[in-house]
C-alpha cells in the first residue's frame, strides 16, 4: 500500500515546519499522526502516533513502501558533503589502532539526566537537513521506537536503567548498580534504597588519623560508629579488606574515586610532545613555547610566479553599463523570459519578462526618487544606500527592486529577513545597515506582514538596527511615471553599484562595495568564461542575495538576455531532485549548485526514472573550493552519468565575496585541459607544505581543481601570516588576485580594506611583484600543474594549534565519518577554535540525535577524540554534545559559527554532554619547579563533623570534670536525637549555670604562679583539625592589657561584639577585656542576626559605639540583608558616624571584596570609608594584630599572583596582569614581635619572599594540650627558634605565609610603622606542578568566570585539581560552566583541573566564623555524599 501524493506532501511540509521550529515536537506528532491514522489498522486505546511507531517496529504490519520511510536506517543519513569512503576507511582503520580506552564517563544528576535523555527522547526529526550545506534526512522516522510506551517495549526498562546507572553520583540513584541482583527501578519510583558505606579512612602514618565526618556515616548496623577514645581510631580500621588505593597509597572506597583513578591511569599515558626543558625565571612563569619540530617538512620548491587569466575579448556592441543592457533588453525583446519563479510544489507561478522587468523597475525607481519625502525634501537622493529585505522564495520582486534601485542612481543592500528579535548575528546586520546610512528597506506586502511587529502594529525595530522605514514594493504602491520622466542611464563608472553583506569568522558584518564598472567587468569575465550566449537557460539553486546566485542568476543573466529558472531552497527541502527535473523540463544548459544540492539529489533519485541531464553543457558547483565537494561530484556522475550527464560538464569554481569569481573550470567546448585530482598529505598540510601522499593512507586529503584563473585577471598565492611574501610552489598560502572585477572596499571601515584589497605581493627579496594592488580572497590553496587552481581551505576554519594549522571543514570531515548516523543528528557539527594560555584550542560541538542514550554519547566522543588524534595529530580541547535542533542557525539553515563561539564562551549553549581534554592538548604550561620535600602537615587531634561529637571530644581531650551550661542545653543534652550520637552516661557531671547556689566564695582564686593554666582554646581549623592551646594567667593578663591599648578601652566605653565567644579573639573579647578594662560590652550573638539582620548596626547606633567587632559570615550577612534597605535604615535613625574602627575578627587573608562592599554600602548610613579593617590572629596566638583607634590606617599593596606561587613578593602597579590586592592585617600588637621564617630552613627572609609568619609575645599560648603526651611532635609550633642570625628569641610558629614590609608611616609613639600581610594558611595550599596555590585564589577567578556561579572551594585529590562549584541557576546551566571554569584556572593560573563538580546552593560547608571547610567538602565526595548535579573528569 503506497501514501497518497497529497499526504505525501503534507508529511513533507510538516517535517518542514518542524526543522524550521514553527511547529513543536508534540504538535507534529498529533498532525501527524491524523494524517496517517486511516492508513494504519488502530490498536485499542493507543496513541496513534505511538502505535506507528510499534507497528513498524515490529514490521509485522503494513510497511509503507514507496514512501521514503520503509528503511529503518538508510545508511545514507550521514552529510555527505563531508562524505568520503577513503576518508570513513581511515578513521575507522585509525580507530581500530587504539585499544578502548577506558575513560570515566560524566555522573548526572536524574533531573539534568531526565531533562537531556528522557524528554528528549522524541523520534528523531526526519525532515530535511536543516543546515545550508546539509545533508538531508529521510530515513525511518517511524521506525524509531519512543520510551512512552508503557511496558509493550522491555527494552524500554533496560535503557532507563542503563542511563540512570551510568549517570548519577547521588547515592541513592547509584544504588541500583552496587546491589547485586538488585531489580532496577521503574522509570516512575523514586531511588531510596539504603546502602552501606565504608566509613573513609586515611592513613598516611605521616600524620595523625584524619577521620572525617566518621560519626556522620551510618555503620551497617545502623548503629553510630562511636568514637571513644581518640587514639583508639587511628590505626584500627585498616583491616578494610574492601578499600581501594589510590595513586598515592591513599586507602579509600567510593564510585568517585575510582573514577578519579580511571582519569588517572588515562592520563598516565604520555603526551605525544615532550615538555622541552627551558629556563624559568625565579619570578616568571615561562609558558613554554612549542619548538619546530626539526624533521617538519618544509617547502622545497622555487618561488611561484604570478599565473594571468587569458585576457578579456573585446566584444562588440556589448551594453556600456548593466541598466543599459537591461533597457536594451526591455525593448527591444519584451516577450523575451527573464526569469521563471517557482512554488513550493514546483510548478511555475510566475515568469518575468525582459519587458515587465524593464517597466516595473522604472515604475520603482521613479517612485522611489518622487513619491517619497520627509517635510517637503525628497527622502533619498543618488548615492543613498537601501535595504532590500526580500524571502528566498521571491526572485522577481528581488530583482525588480535590485534594478529599480540601479535606474534610480541607488546603492542596493541586500539582507537576510529578520524572523525573529533575536536572531543569530541579526545585531551583526542592523550595525551594518547604520553605518552604511540606510532609512529605507523595500520588502513585499507577504513578507513585511511576517514580520516581527511592535505593539503599534509597525514593524519591530530589531536588536542594534537603525530606525527604518519599510516601503512595500508591490503593483499598487508604485506609480507610472509620465511620459517625459526617463531614468538615467549612464556609462558603467566607479560609484557604488551595489553592496553585499560578508559575516566574517569572529561574527561581525561587513558590506563589500562593488562598483559599476567592477560588476560590468565581472559580467563580461562570467560570459567569456563559461561561454554564455544569448537567450541561453540556466537553472539557479543559490541564494540569488549574493556571492554566485546573484552573480549568475541575476547579473550576467540579464547582461546575455538569459532566462533564469530559479528554484528556492524551501523546494529543495520538500524535493531535492526539483532542479534536475526543471534542468530535464527547461532543457537548461547551465545549473549553478552547491555540492550540498548535488548530494541531497542522489538520496531521492531511486523514483525518477525518466530525467535527463543531457543538455547540461556546465553544471557549476559554487562551493568547488570546500575540498569535501569533490566526494559529492563524483558520487552525483556515477548515478547520472547513467541519465546522460557528462563527466566533463562539472565545473567547480572558486570564489569569495570581496574577490568575486576566482577561477573557474571551464566547459568542455572550450579545449581545457583535463580536470586535476591530487592526494595531498594532511601533515605536510598542516605545515602548509604540498606532498602527494604515497605511504599512510590514513590522513590524506583528496582535493579537484577549481580551474583556470579568470579571464583578465592575475593570481599569486602568499604566505598567510606577516609580510605578504609569494609562495613557494609546493607551499600553501592565501589565494590573492588582481582584476577590474572585484569588490573596492569594506564599506566605512579604511583599515580592513587596506588590508584587504590593498596587499602588495613581494618577492622573497622584498620587491613587490607588480604596482596594481591584490585582493586577498580568503581561500587558502596552491597552483598546481596545467595552471590549474586547487583550494585546501578557507581562512574562516583555519585552526593554528602549537604552529601547525588545521581546517575546520576537515575536522567535521573526520567526526563525521566515527559512526555519524547513529548519533549526530543530521550531520550537525560546529568546529571552531578559542584562544586559551596563548595558543587556540579546539572546541567540536554537535547536535546530538533525540534518542542517543548516555553510554552512546559518551562513546561517540571518546571515538571522536581518538579519530582526530590520530587523523590529524592534534587534540581536542573540548567536545560537547546539544541537544537536536538548538545550534544558532545561519540563514539558510546551518550552523551559526561565530554565534555557537561566543555562547560557549559566555556559558549559554547549554550542552547536554561535555568532555573537556586539557590535560591532553594543553602541552606550553610552564615547567613544573623542583622543591625539597617539605615537612608533613600538622595535624593535631581530630576533625569530627558534627557539633555535639566535637562538643564531646572536647570534654573527652580536656579530661573535664564537669559541664557548666544552661537549663535548656541540659534538656538538649538529654534529648533522644542527642542520645543517638552521644550516650548520655558518658558526659561527666552537668551543672545548670541557672541554677547557682544563692553563697558566694569567702576568697578570690589567685593562681599560684603567673605560667599555671587558666584555661584551654579549643577550635576547629578550616582542614577540620580539633586543637586545643594552653593559655596561662600570664598570657591571658597580657592579652588583655595589649588589647587595652591598642583600642584605648577606658571603663567609659562601650564596645559592641558580633562574634561567636567560643575560642580565639571572640572568647577573649566576649568574656575577658572588659573584666580587665571595666568597659561596657554590648554583646550580640550572630545567630540573631539571621532573624534579625539589622540588629547589630541598630545596637552600634543606639550606643553610639565608638569601637565594635564582628565576624566575616556576620559582615556578610549585613551586606546581603542589608544592602537594599539603608534608605529604611535612615529613616528608622540608624547613624554609624560615631564608629572609629570596625574590625573583623579572622583567622585568614583579610576579605578586601567583601569589606570594600560593606563599607561602600555603609556609607550612607554615616560610616567613615576608613572605619573597616581585620585583625589577624591563630591558634598560637590568638591576638596579633588589631587596627586599634591610633595609628595609620591600613595599607593594600599589589603583588604578583605568579611570584607568589614562588614564595617570592613582587609589588606591581594595581590593575596589572595578574595582580592581587593584599590589605593588611590591623596594626601589630604591643608587646608582639613578628618575623618571617622559611618553613624549610627556619632561617629569616628579607622582604621579597613570602615565608611562615612567627610570632614572639608574652600572650602567645604555651602549647596545644593533648593527653598523649605527644607534645614533642609540635613543640616547635611554641617554642622554636631561628636556624641562623637571631638565635636566641624564642618564636611560636603561627603556620600562615605572609610578608612584612616597612612603610614610611609612623605610629603615635613615632616609630616607623611595620605592615603585615597575611597570605593565607598553609595547611591549606595546594602544592601543584611543585608551585604553592592558595585556594581562595584559584576560586576568585573561578567565580568571576560565570554570573550562575554563587560560590566555589577547591582542593586537590591524587594530584587532581578538583573544583567545586555552586550554580545558582537553571540545572542546563551545569553543563556550560565545565569549560569556562576550566579556561579560567588554565588562563589564570597555568593549572589543568582534573575534576569539575557543579552543586547545588549551599552544599560547600561553611564554618562559624564563615571560612569554607574544603577538607569536609572532599571528604563528602570522595564519599558520594554530594548528590552534584554533574561532575566531569577532564582528560
Amino acid at each position: 500500500m503506497t501514501l497518497p501524493a497529497e499526504v505525501r506532501e503534507k508529511l513533507a511540509e510538516l517535517e518542514l515546519e518542524l526543522s524550521e521550529g514553527d511547529i513543536t515536537q508534540k504538535g507534529y506528532e498529533k498532525k501527524r499522526g491524523k494524517l496517517l491514522a486511516p492508513y494504519i489498522p488502530q490498536i485499542q486505546g493507543v496513541d496513534p502516533s505511538l502505535q506507528i511507531d510499534n507497528r513498524i517496529q515490529g514490521s509485522s504490519q503494513a510497511v509503507l513502501p514507496g514512501s521514503k520511510h520503509n528503511k529503518s536506517r538508510a545508511p545514507n543519513t550521514r552529510d555527505e558533503r563531508f562524505r568520503s569512503d577513503l576518508h570513513t576507511e581511515a578513521v575507522q582503520a585509525a580507530l581500530a589502532k587504539y585499544k578502548e580506552r577506558k575513560m570515566p564517563m560524566p555522573s548526572k544528576r536524574r533531573s539534568v539526566l531526565v531533562q537531556s535523555s528522557v524528554e528528549a527522547c522524541t523520534p528523531p526529526d526526519t525532515s530535511s537537513a536543516s543546515e545550508d550545506e546539509g545533508s538531508l534526512r529521510r530515513q525511518g522516522r517511524l521506525a524509531t521506537s519512543t520510551p512512552y510506551q508503557g511496558h509493550s517495549h522491555p527494552a524500554v526498562e533496560h535503557w532507563f536503567n542503563r542511563v540512570i546507572q551510568g549517570s548519577s553520583t547521588s547515592s541513592s540513584a547509584s544504588s541500583t548498580s552496587s546491589h547485586p541482583g538488585g531489580r532496577s527501578p521503574k522509570v516512575g519510583l523514586a531511588f531510596d534504597l539504603l546502602i552501606p558505606n565504608t566509613p573513609l579512612i586515611i592513613d598516611n602514618h605521616s600524620t595523625p588519623p584524619d577521620v572525617t565526618g566518621l560519626s556522620e556515616r551510618s555503620s551497617l548496623h545502623a548503629e553510630r560508629s562511636q568514637v571513644a577514645s581518640v587514639r583508639g581510631v587511628s590505626r584500627g580500621y585498616n583491616h578494610h579488606t574492601s578499600v581501594m588505593e589510590t595513586a598515592d597509597g591513599v586507602p579509600v572506597n567510593s564510585r568517585v574515586s575510582s573514577k578519579i583513578q580511571q582519569l588517572l591511569n588515562t592520563l598516565k599515558r604520555p603526551k605525544r610532545p615532550p615538555l622541552r626543558e627551558f629556563f624559568v625565571d625565579d619570578f616568571e612563569e615561562l609558558l613554554d613555547v612549542q619548538q619546530p619540530d626539526p624533521n617538519q617538512p618544509k617547502p622545497e620548491g622555487l618561488q611561484m610566479s604570478p599565473l594571468a587569466g587569458e585576457p578579456l575579448g573585446v566584444v562588440t556592441n556589448w551594453p556600456p553599463s548593466l541598466p543599459a543592457a537591461l533597457q536594451r533588453w526591455g525593448t527591444t525583446q519584451p516577450k523575451s523570459p527573464c526569469l521563471t519563479a517557482l512554488d513550493n510544489a514546483g510548478k511555475p507561478v510566475y515568469t518575468l519578462t525582459y519587458g515587465k522587468l524593464w517597466t516595473r523597475s522604472q515604475k520603482l525607481a521613479y517612485t522611489l526618487l518622487n513619491k517619497l519625502s520627509t517635510r517637503n525634501e525628497p527622502l533619498l537622493m543618488p548615492g543613498d544606500r537601501v535595504a532590500l529585505v526580500f524571502p528566498n522564495n521571491d526572485p522577481v520582486m528581488f530583482m525588480v527592486a535590485f534594478y529599480g534601485c540601479l535606474l534610480a542612481e541607488l546603492v542596493p543592500v541586500p539582507i537576510e529577513v529578520p524572523l525573529t528579535r533575536k536572531d543569530a548575528g541579526s545585531q551583526q546586520i542592523g550595525f551594518l545597515l547604520g553605518s552604511c546610512g540606510v532609512t529605507l528597506a523595500l520588502t513585499t506586502d507577504a513578507c513585511q506582514k511576517g514580520l516581527p511587529k511592535a505593539q503599534t502594529g509597525e514593524v519591530a525595530t530589531f536588536k542594534g538596527w537603525p530606525r527604518l522605514l519599510w516601503f512595500v514594493i508591490d503593483g499598487k504602491h508604485v506609480v507610472k511615471p509620465p511620459k517625459d520622466w526617463h531614468p538615467p542611464i549612464r556609462e558603467a563608472s566607479n560609484d557604488i553599484a551595489y553592496i553585499e553583506y560578508k559575516t566574517s569568522k569572529e561574527g561581525s558584518t561587513m558590506g563589500i562595495t562593488v562598483s559599476h564598472s567592477a560588476m560590468l567587468a565581472h559580467c563580461h569575465a562570467l560570459t567569456q568564461a563559461c561561454g554564455y550566449t544569448e537567450g541561453e537557460t540556466i537553472t539557479n539553486v543559490l541564494d540569488f542575495k549574493r556571492e554566485a546566485g546573484l552573480w549568475h542568476g541575476v547579473l550576467t543573466s540579464v547582461m546575455n538576455r538569459m532566462h533564469v529558472i530559479s528554484i528556492p531552497y524551501s523546494l529543495m527541502k520538500v524535493n531535492p531532485l526539483s532542479w534536475i527535473q526543471k534542468v530535464h523540463t527547461y532543457k537548461a544548459r547551465v545549473a549553478v549548485v552547491k555540492s550540498r544540492d548535488m548530494h541531497w539529489s542522489l538520496l531521492a533519485q531511486r523514483d525518477q526514472r525518466d530525467i535527463s541531464l543531457s543538455s547540461l553543457r556546465m553544471l557549476i558547483v559554487a562551493d568547488g573550493a570546500n575540498p569535501w565537494s569533490i566526494s559529492s561530484c563524483d558520487a552525483f556522475l556515477n548515478v547520472f552519468q547513467a541519465r546522460g550527464l557528462r563527466p566533463e560538464v562539472i565545473c567547480p569554481c572558486a570564489s569569495s565575496s570581496e574577490a568575486m569569481t576566482v577561477a573557474i573550470r571551464r566547459p568542455p567546448e572550450m579545449g581545457v585541459p583535463p580536470p586535476g585530482k591530487a592526494v595531498l598529505s594532511m601533515g605536510g598540510l598542516s605545515h602548509s607544505v604540498i606532498r602527494v601522499d604515497t605511504e599512510e593512507k590514513l590522513s590524506v586529503l583528496t582535493v579537484q581543481d577549481v580551474g583556470q584563473v579568470m579571464p583578465g585577471a592575475v593570481v599569486c598565492v602568499v604566505r598567510v601570516e606577516g609580510t605578504p611574501y609569494l609562495c613557494q610552489t609546493d607551499e600553501v598560502g592565501e589565494i590573492c588576485l588582481s582584476s577590474g572585477s572585484t569588490g573596492v572596499a569594506y564599506y566605512g571601515l579604511p583599515g580592513m580594506t587596506k588590508s584587504n584589497f590593498e596587499t602588495i605581493p613581494v618577492t622573497s627579496s622584498g620587491v613587490p611583484i607588480s604596482d596594481r594592488p591584490f585582493i586577498r580572497t580568503s581561500l587558502l590553496g596552491f597552483v598546481g600543474p596545467d595552471s590549474l587552481v586547487f583550494v585546501v581551505g578557507k581562512m574562516d576554519g583555519l585552526m593554528v594549534v602549537s604552529g601547525r594549522r588545521h581546517n575546520a571543514d576537515d575536522v567535521v570531515a573526520t567526526a563525521l565519518a566515527v559512526e555519524p548516523m547513529k548519533f549526530v543528528y543530521r550531520g550537525r557539527i560546529a568546529v571552531f577554535s578559542v584562544s586559551v594560555l596563548r595558543d587556540e584550542r579546539i572546541v567540536v560541538v554537535a547536535e546530538q540525535r533525540p534518542d542517543a542514550s548516555e553510554e552512546d554519547s559518551f562513546q561517540w566522543m571518546s571515538r571522536v577524540l581518538q579519530a582526530i588524534d590520530s587523523i590529524h595529530q592534534v587534540g581536542v580541547y573540548c567536545l560537547a554534545l546539544v541537544p537536536a535542533n538548538t545550534l544558532p542557525k545561519a540563514p539558510l539553515g546551518g550552523i551559526h559559527i561565530s554565534e555557537t563561539k561566543q555562547r560557549f564562551l559566555e556559558g549559554s549553549l547549554h550542552p547536554c554532554n561535555v568532555l573537556m581534554c586539557p590535560h591532553t592538548c594543553v602541552t606550553n604550561l610552564p615547567k613544573p619547579r623542583q622543591k625539597q620535600p617539605g615537612s608533613p602537615p600538622d595535624v593535631t587531634v581530630q576533625n569530627l563533623a558534627t557539633t555535639l561529637p566535637t562538643v564531646k571530644m572536647i570534654v573527652e581531650v580536656s579530661k573535664s570534670v564537669c559541664v557548666l551550661t544552661t537549663q535548656a542545653i541540659m534538656k538538649l543534652l538529654k534529648s533522644k536525637e542527642a542520645a543517638a550520637a552521644v550516650d548520655i552516661k558518658s558526659w561527666p557531671m552537668v551543672l545548670d549555670t541557672d541554677d547557682l547556689p544563692r553563697k558566694k566564695s569567702p576568697q578570690m582564686y589567685k593562681p599560684p604562679t603567673p605560667e599555671m593554666l587558666a584555661y584551654l582554646d579549643f577550635s576547629v581549623s578550616t582542614t577540620g583539625i580539633l586543637a586545643g592551646v594552653k593559655m596561662s594567667h600570664a598570657a591571658t593578663s597580657a592579652l588583655c592589657r595589649s588589647i587595652k591599648l591598642q583600642c584605648e578601652l577606658y571603663p567609659s566605653r562601650q564596645i559592641a561584639i558580633c562574634l561567636d565567644p567560643y575560642c580565639g579573639l571572640g572568647f577573649a573579647l566576649w568574656c575577658l577585656c572588659s573584666v580587665y578594662s571595666g568597659h561596657q560590652s554590648i554583646l550580640v550573638p550572630p545567630l540573631e542576626l539571621e532573624t534579625n539582620a539589622s540588629l547589630w548596626l541598630s545596637a552600634v547606633s543606639q550606643y553610639k559605639v565608638r569601637v565594635t567587632f564582628c565576624s566575616y559570615s556576620v559582615m556578610e550577612m549585613c551586606t546581603k540583608g542589608l544592602g537594599s534597605q539603608t534608605e529604611a535604615l535612615r529613616l528608622r535613625n540608624v547613624n554609624l558616624s560615631c564608629v572609629r574602627t570596625c574590625m573583623v575578627v579572622a583567622e585568614e587573608r583579610p576579605r578586601i571584596t567583601l569589606t570594600q562592599s560593606f563599607s561602600k554600602i555603609f556609607k550612607d548610613l554615616g560610616l567613615s570609608p576608613r572605619a573597616v579593617s581585620t585583625t589577624f590572629g591563630c591558634r598560637v596566638n590568638v591576638a596579633i594584630c588589631l587596627q586599634g583607634t591610633a595609628g595609620p590606617d591600613p595599607t593594600t599593596v599589589y603583588v604578583d599572583m605568579r611570584a607568589l606561587r614562588h614564595d617570592r613578593v613582587r609589588l606591581v602597579e594595581r590593575g596589572s596582569p595578574h595582580s592581587l590586592p593584599l590589605m593588611e592585617s590591623g596594626k601589630i600588637l604591643p608587646g608582639v614581635k613578628v618575623i618571617i621564617a622559611n618553613t624549610e630552613t627556619k632561617g629569616p627572609l628579607g622582604d621579597s619572599h613570602l615565608g611562615e609568619i612567627w610570632v614572639s609575645s608574652p600572650h602567645n599560648a604555651t602549647g596545644y594540650y593533648t593527653v598523649y603526651g605527644e607534645e614533642a611532635l609540635h613543640a616547635d609550633h611554641f617554642n622554636t627558634k631561628l636556624s641562623f642570625g637571631d638565635t636566641q628569641t624564642v618564636w611560636a610558629r603561627t603556620g600562615y605565609l605572609g610578608f612584612l614590609r616597612r612603610t614610611e608611616l609612623t605610629d603615635a609613639s613615632g616609630e616607623r610603622h611595620d605592615a603585615l600581610y597575611v597570605v593565607g594558611s598553609l595547611d591549606e595550599t595546594l602544592e601543584l606542578r611543585g608551585m604553592r596555590y592558595h585556594p581562595i585564589d584559584i576560586e576568585t577567578s573561578v567565580i568571576r568566570s560565570h554570573k550562575s556561579i554563587a560560590e566555589c572551594a577547591v582542593f586537590t585529590w591524587t594530584n587532581l585539581l578538583v573544583v567545586v562549584v555552586e550554580l545558582e541557576g537553571s540545572e542546563q546551566e551545569a553543563l556550560d560552566l565545565v569549560a569556562l571554569v576550566t579556561n579560567v584556572v588554565l588562563e589564570e593560573h597555568y593549572l589543568i583541573v582534573g575534576v569539575v563538580v557543579v552543586v547545588d546552593p549551599g552544599v560547600i560547608p561553611i564554618n562559624s566564623r564563615g571560612e569554607k571547610q574544603r577538607m569536609h567538602l572532599r571528604d563528602g565526595f570522595l564519599a558520594d555524599q554530594l548528590d552534584p548535579i554533574y561532575v566531569a573528569y577532564n582528560m
